[in-house]
């Protein structure tokens, strides 16, 4: 920042001397100082450019569209669920309030195998790897055609699955199929939830998660690239015990496996949001809100709570917004804390709808549906949140380089029915 003023100061300084005075100058000077002048300027310049953190784009995305024989209407789901002997009346009656009340519609899907009545006897290693491959190939075989770039031009592969770590691993999978490089360098991410990374396959077989998928090309050139990285800020508080237990698989006194939500799961994602907003706000918003926001925390330590918090506007930061669509609850809350239009959540809450609850990947839907819809201009800015257990909340900003041409994607065969109202309650 100081350097470029100093430089042009300098620059003009030695064009009003002229260039036969700027000589006569030049020519008492000991060679040695003349070197050194040079050479510790030139050499600040090239460890910054080599120290510098470098830019991070993305280059383009796909999501999985889930062919239309999976889908699993509500109804249908409830008479497969009264078809098995572990749930009775009252179960059937719990998980049809939790599906009414969830923000999902009936054209969400989940993986072959759930088709099958009786689905734990289906629930082989087998039909899991055959799951991730039909999400992952698909995804992946649309990005590559996107982009036009080969899997020869591949340097770092990463996957993130939670639930399903076979052996060999699902990188290997993917470099198997795909025939990669054998440099290419790997890490699968495991366990990580709903929050972690950029190529995302969750495969959670409940009635609150459904099939879905992602693959992401990042690069550090902005050659093709459609958005540039802004920001990305991470926030784990599994040191609390409570946070660490929120979102736990166990088994209950029947030996039956299951995922313990606690009733204080809202409250704990809203204390994770609010360290990472603490973050992310003075990295994003414009000077004036990090100002009110300054005044407001002043106020409160000097004259005591009576002062109400002052809760900055990421709407002056971001004309965009895509919140993990993990139920409507979440996002209601978002919407509130955040103060933010139906049209600023519509992308979360009609992914919700659509799709359903598909993970990490749930964040990628919801850009694909800001873009199916038209509204990314050149230089909109983005602001991804995301949760998982643990508990986590990562975020990321994205500034957008170039709008999609072709933006439909998952959302080809059904953008035109959206958006659609989404009541309280879905009567079935």
């Amino acid at each position: 920042m100081v350097t470029v003023p100093v430089a042009a100061a300098g620059l003009i300084a030695m064009v009003r001397l002229g260039a036969e005075e700027l000589a006569s100058r030049l020519s008492v000077l000991n060679p040695v100082h003349l070197y050194l002048a040079c050479f510790f300027p030139a050499a600040a310049a090239i460890v910054y450019l080599m120290l510098r953190p470098r830019a991070v784009y993305l280059v383009d995305y796909a999501g999985f569209r889930t062919p239309s024989n999976c889908r699993v209407p509500f109804a249908t789901f409830l008479e497969h669920a009264r078809q098995l002997p572990e749930f009775n009346e009252r179960s059937i009656r719990f998980m049809t309030r939790l599906l009414e009340r969830s923000g999902l519609g009936n054209e969400t899907c989940l993986p072959p195998t759930h088709h099958y009545i009786g689905t734990h006897k289906y629930c082989t290693v087998d039909a899991a790897r055959a799951e991730f491959e039909l999400v992952a190939f698909s995804a992946i075989d649309d990005l590559l055609a996107k982009t036009g770039i080969g899997p020869d031009a591949i340097d770092i592969l990463i996957v993130n699955c939670s639930l399903f770590c076979p052996t060999p691993s699902l990188v290997d999978i993917i470099i198997n199929k795909y025939k990669l490089r054998s440099d290419v360098r790997s890490m699968h991410l495991s366990g990580m939830g709903c929050s972690a990374g950029m190529i995302s396959v969750m495969l959670l077989p409940n009635c609150l998660f459904r099939i879905g998928g992602a693959a992401a090309l990042l690069s550090t050139s902005s050659a093709k690239a459609r958005f540039r990285l802004k920001h990305v800020v991470r926030t784990l508080t599994a040191a609390d015990d409570s946070s660490f237990r929120c979102v736990f698989p166990e088994e209950d006194g029947e030996g039956h496996r299951g995922i313990n939500l606690s009733k204080d799961l809202m409250n704990i994602a809203g204390n994770s949001l609010k360290a990472n907003i603490t973050a992310m706000g003075p990295l994003v918003l414009p000077a004036r809100e990090q100002l009110m926001f300054a005044f407001s925390f002043i106020a409160r330590k000097v004259i005591g709570k009576r002062v109400k918090p002052y809760v900055p506007d990421f709407r002056t930061a971001f004309e965009h917004f895509c919140i993990h669509a993990g139920g409507r609850a979440v996002i209601d809350e978002l919407q509130k804390s955040l103060s933010l239009s139906d049209e600023q959540v519509e992308a979360s809450r009609m992914t919700l709808h659509r799709f359903g609850n598909t993970s990490s990947s749930s964040l990628w839907y919801e850009l694909a549906y800001i873009e199916a819809k038209g509204r990314m201009r050149k230089g909109d800015r983005v602001w991804m949140i995301g949760f998982g257990s643990g508990f986590k909340c990562n975020s990321a900003a994205w500034e957008c380089i170039e709008p999609a041409r072709n933006a439909h994607g998952p959302w080809a065969t059904s953008i035109h029915r959206y958006p659609v109202d989404v009541t309280d309650v879905f009567k079935h």
